[in-house]
């Protein structure tokens, strides 16, 4: 389960970062709740995830997947650029995250 909660905290980081960029773009009192909201939500179940996932697994793998989500969706909606290398190193990022897990996370 704590794996689970990681991924839902991952979520937290990604879906904050997007509403940090909307808040600048808006400046809403909505934005910024949302910012509050989605980063609060991410690290209750960080913590969650920290019970059982040692701390340098739980926090590489919540940056880790929290970055390349944050990178997807400037792709998919704030039309930044996707580029092979730029793929390329996500796949890194992704393969790190995985090892942690089957080697022993």
């Amino acid at each position: 389960m704590a794996w689970i909660y990681l991924i839902i905290a991952s979520f937290g980081e990604i879906f904050g970062v997007m509403s940090i960029n909307l808040y600048l773009r808006h400046k809403s009192i909505g934005w910024l709740l949302a910012i509050i909201g989605t980063f609060g939500g991410g690290f209750i179940f960080l913590s969650m995830a920290m019970r059982e996932i040692p701390l340098g697994t739980a926090y590489a793998v919540w940056t880790g997947l929290g970055a390349v989500g944050a990178v997807l969706i400037g792709i998919l909606f704030f039309k930044e650029s996707a580029g092979w290398k730029r793929i390329l190193f996500l796949f890194c990022i992704i393969t790190g995250a995985v090892g942690l897990k089957v080697l022993g996370g």
